[in-house]
């Protein structure tokens, strides 16, 4: 595969605000985040009844969280690679359909193992959305309008993420976990239709041979770039933290002291709204204030609201869940449009490898938590997300400083 010149459309040519294509492109993205999350994380919201019904633990019970996010992140750079051969909305229609097909089944599964092979087939079958989306973008919108555009591709998966999980803890209280993962598999096959429906061709985008050699020669390339590594860092020590909070925060608000029903625990991911309005304006203000800033400054959002979390008080808890969420959706906006702006050739593998580390974090760092719940409570919880996260404001640093180093 040879290097591609044109990476980025012409000023004078690319989607920008304001533009009927502009307008087209990050409502089909929203949708295809939408999609995404919604299957992803719908499981999330009904772990513990997947725990009492197969009689595992929450740590077992995790896993059909983490082979989801685990088999996606192995399957990223694959599913890049084609789309560099078959093209990005190709690529992106072909996934988001056979992951909605998966999921009308998945509440067919005879055994907990069963299920989890099912949620990691899900997991491949997802790949092609995230791998190939933020290449999308860098490749087809004005470089100007790129942080608003993939803000609200990122406002996308905040919402799926937050629909997933209402979807499915509003419907356990009227039925059980298979019911309510029916219902999920419904939302996320809607939104399928719309992305498919609104995605316009690719205008920037030129087949390229796909070949194992050059791939490699391509991630080597990125990982080689101190700015884009520790950009990677930060993808799967934040990922991993906010996917080990939300893992068991159910487990804690459905026992003592606070003793929440169903519905009311699910009500808690009404927190991802938050979520969904800093993710779409980090973009603008990180290019007022500048990336790093907006980086670091959500960053210690998230720790302040982890530490919140603590008390054993459910309206410090909730305001310490909202602020960690708010952070993690406006540092994961930034993280993941820097990305697109300092690869300036092969953007989709450099995509790929942000989310590789990304959902990397989310499965094997995710899986861990339970560990860390079921040994020491939630005080080992907040340590054990805690460490991550100072070390991913170390890292933070160290990026800016590379970034600087890079565009001189």
């Amino acid at each position: 595969m040879t290097a591609r010149t044109i990476l980025q459309p012409p000023v004078d040519l690319g989607y920008r605000r304001g533009d009927a294509g502009y307008r087209r492109i990050t409502a089909a993205l929203f949708a295809a985040g939408m999609t995404t999350f919604v299957a992803m994380y719908c499981a999330q919201a009904v772990l513990p009844a997947i725990s009492a019904d197969f009689a595992v633990s929450p740590a077992g019970s995790a896993l059909t969280v983490s082979a989801t996010t685990g088999l996606l992140a192995l399957a990223i750079i694959p599913a890049s690679a084609l789309s560099e051969r078959f093209g990005r909305t190709t690529v992106m229609t072909v996934s988001a359909v056979a992951s909605a097909l998966i999921g009308l089944v998945l509440p067919l599964s005879p055994s907990m193992a069963v299920l989890v092979l099912l949620r990691a087939l899900q997991g491949v079958a997802l790949a092609g959305v995230p791998a190939t989306a933020m290449a999308y973008l860098a490749e087809e919108v004005d470089r100007r309008h790129l942080g608003a555009a993939m803000g609200r591709y990122i406002a996308g998966t905040t919402i799926g993420g937050l629909a997933g999980r209402l979807v499915a803890s509003f419907t356990l209280d009227l039925g059980t976990w298979r019911w309510a993962l029916e219902a999920a598999a419904l939302v996320a096959l809607a939104f399928t239709v719309v992305f498919v429906r609104l995605a316009p061709p690719s205008r920037y985008f030129s087949p390229q041979p796909v070949g194992l050699h050059a791939t490699s020669r391509a991630i080597a390339q990125h990982l080689r770039s101190p700015a884009l590594l520790g950009l990677f860092a930060t993808a799967l020590l934040l990922m991993g933290s906010f996917v080990s909070l939300y893992n068991m925060l159910g487990f804690r608000l459905s026992a003592a002291p606070f003793n929440l029903p169903d519905a009311v625990v699910g009500a808690i991911f009404l927190m991802y709204l938050s979520g969904t309005v800093t993710a779409a304006v980090a973009g603008r203000i990180a290019e007022r204030f500048g990336r790093s800033r907006v980086l670091l400054a959500s960053e210690v959002v998230m720790l302040l609201g982890l530490v919140l979390t603590l008390p054993s008080d459910l309206p410090v808890v909730l305001v310490g869940v909202l602020l960690f969420t708010a952070g993690f959706f406006a540092a994961h906006a930034i993280a993941s449009g820097w990305v697109g702006l300092l690869a300036r050739e092969h953007r989709a593998e450099a995509s790929s490898l942000y989310l590789f580390a990304y959902y990397l974090g989310s499965s094997v760092l995710g899986a861990c938590a339970g560990l860390a719940f079921s040994g020491g409570g939630w005080g080992t919880e907040v340590a054990y997300i805690g460490a991550f996260l100072v070390v991913a404001l170390v890292v933070a640093v160290l990026v800016a400083r590379a970034a600087r180093r890079t565009v001189r």
